[in-house]
């Protein structure tokens, strides 16, 4: 890393691929207006990264020396937002462009930074000018400022050379940046995994020896967290890296736990990302609530054996039960919207009803508005041979027919014959096995 910096390094036009054509209309027009107003206008961030790693740039943040209350006074479709970061938006249709005032890096007795007692900012507003505004960002490669009067990169940190070698670098003590933000120890992993970079031995070392610092991160932010790791497409290197940096930890103890002692659930896991990724490749739509269930199936699926013993209720009762406990459990870690944990536990708790394969139940379970989540985690299941194969090509083929095909299948059909290793029977050999055990 060099040192800190008044005067950047200046990257020619000629000798970087970013071009304006890379660059949004709409962020056009916001470089352009604040130029025009005599402002100093930087096009920063994601953007300016990805378009020098020949990727499809997709949000536009801008930062500039003017101050949010002038950048609204130009433009009538902006809006302040923020309290530790004072931001101004500006609405272009759906497009929004993020407008930042350069900030600096403010004492500890400052009024404008205010700090918790683990070393978080909870709120920061001073601002400042470009060169600190590039030191107080947290990795080299964000740090990059492409200047919309000449096309020009400015480079305060080393960061353009860091891109090209594809690493990702903390700018300043990797340990201190960590406990500014510990949020940033996921970042690094998601960056990593999406754009295929390696994370300095530095930033790995800061992380390893602080994930637990993440538990001081509020919960519901967290879950935004949770989605930006796992819906980008790039979910299954993502856990990996997690895991790797003791960091999957700390959003889901309970999973982490029985990956040790659970044969098959990482191939299971292994096989949701994967498919998951597949579907954001081919643009088709994921949801929470599906990766919620992959990584909290096990818990509940062994809390639910105790109950079944305990209870004496039948199992979809018991996935129920043990669904809404081990959520209430995970909600310490990462807040799980019920808009997510209801249909999640509806699609567990609907996993036994696969082995009903004739009759009138049979078809009002085709036809029950969580089938099509709870027919997807089933085959899943059946890829790692938790599910008979037979009887998820009896589901699949189920649903290949007209209504009247299927009132004759289910008429029919006299029951799944086979080796029905259905998920019951999974869990009576696994109770047999623990009061064994117990004995």
């Amino acid at each position: 890393m060099k040192s800190k910096s008044l005067d950047p390094e200046i990257i020619k036009r000629s000798e970087h691929n970013v071009s304006r054509k890379d660059i949004s209309s709409a962020a056009l027009k916001v470089l352009y207006r604040l130029d025009k107003a005599g402002y100093q206008a930087f096009l920063v961030g994601g953007s300016v990264r990805d378009a020098i790693l020949n990727l499809n740039p997709k949000d536009f943040d801008v930062a500039t020396n003017a101050t949010p209350e002038e950048v609204r006074s130009l433009f009538s479709n902006c809006r302040l937002i923020g309290r530790r970061f004072r931001l101004a938006h500006i609405r272009f249709g759906r497009e929004i462009i993020e407008v930042a005032t350069f900030r600096a890096a403010a004492m500890n007795n400052t009024d404008d930074l205010t700090l918790d007692i683990k070393g978080r900012i909870l709120r920061d507003n001073v601002y400042g000018k470009i060169n600190e505004d590039a030191w107080r960002r947290d990795f080299t490669c964000n740090a990059l400022y492409y200047n919309i009067k000449d096309s020009s990169i400015w480079d305060y940190v080393g960061g353009y050379k860091h891109i090209i070698q594809k690493r990702i670098v903390f700018i300043g003590d990797p340990i201190q940046r960590v406990h500014e933000d510990p949020v940033r120890m996921l970042r690094a992993v998601r960056f990593a995994s999406k754009l295929k970079l390696s994370i300095d031995t530095n930033v790995v070392q800061a992380i390893t020896a602080n994930s637990n610092l993440l538990s001081n991160v509020p919960a519901a932010r967290l879950f935004d967290e949770f989605l930006k790791l796992f819906h980008s497409g790039n979910s299954k290197a993502t856990f990996d890296l997690l895991l790797k940096y003791n960091l999957f930890c700390e959003l889901f103890p309970e999973t982490e736990k029985e990956l040790s002692c659970e044969k098959g659930f990482l191939d299971f896991i292994h096989a949701a990302l994967q498919n998951s990724d597949e579907r954001v490749a081919t643009s088709k739509s994921v949801t929470p609530m599906f990766l919620l269930g992959v990584f909290l199936w096990m818990p509940i699926k062994r809390l639910a054996e105790k109950k079944i013993v305990s209870e004496k209720i039948s199992l979809s009762q018991a996935l129920n039960i043990a669904a809404y406990e081990v959520v209430s459990n995970q909600q310490k870690n990462i807040s799980l919207p019920k808009r997510f944990t209801i249909p999640m536990r509806e699609m567990l708790s609907l996993q036994p009803r696969f082995k009903i394969t004739r009759g009138k139940r049979a078809l009002n379970f085709s036809n029950h508005r969580r089938f099509r989540a709870a027919y997807d985690f089933m085959i899943l299941l059946s890829k790692v041979g938790k599910v008979d194969k037979s009887l998820a090509k009896f589901w699949t083929d189920i649903q290949k027919q007209s209504k009247k095909e299927k009132l004759i299948s289910f008429k029919i059909n006299k029951g799944f014959k086979g080796k029905r290793k259905s998920i019951k029977t999974d869990m009576k050999v696994d109770i047999k096995k623990s009061k064994k055990n117990e004995s």
